[in-house]
């Protein structure tokens, strides 16, 4: 039971949960960009830029959980902002999710290419293969920056043994 006098503690993103979202999403983008494709369109534009910033996005979730990492493994030459660090942890929570839409959402599209991948639809498989390996970065970063905000237990709060 949780005392009423403490804040609530948010849980952490769980690995299952992502691969869940990411098979549920690659599954629904799938089938949606199949009936796109079935009705003589072409397929979505997938830039390049879109793959870069998705990367910027894995190195951002790792940066901003540097500082966090180094204060809970004991270097600490300088205060910690608690607001910085459950900012860290949220931040990191929402790249798993986030990272695992995406990743479903490109592995989607590569789905939809692959009955006729030939000429510019085969840049358009491995951007979109390249893709998919930046989102699952994304939601990877969010997992490890999640671990590196884990604080350990005071040992005033442990129980004699």
């Amino acid at each position: 039971m949780r005392n009423p006098t403490e804040p609530p503690r948010v849980s952490p993103a769980r690995a299952g949960q992502a691969v869940l979202i990411a098979l549920v999403t690659t599954a629904a983008s799938w089938l949606l960009l199949d009936t796109w494709a079935g009705s003589g369109r072409e397929p979505l534009p997938l830039p390049w830029t879109a793959i870069a910033g998705t990367a910027a996005l894995a190195a951002a979730v790792v940066s901003l959980g540097l500082p966090v990492r180094r204060w809970v493994a004991g270097r600490r030459d300088r205060p910690l902002d608690p607001l910085f660090a459950a900012r860290a942890f949220v931040l990191a929570k929402a790249a798993v999710y986030g990272g695992a839409l995406l990743a479903g959402w490109y592995a989607g599209q590569a789905l939809a290419l692959l009955p006729d991948i030939v000429g510019s639809r085969r840049t358009k498989l491995l951007l979109a293969l390249v893709a998919v390996v930046a989102a699952i970065a994304v939601s990877v970063a969010g997992l490890v920056v999640q671990r590196w905000c884990r604080v350990p237990p005071d040992d005033d709060d442990q129980p004699p043994a």
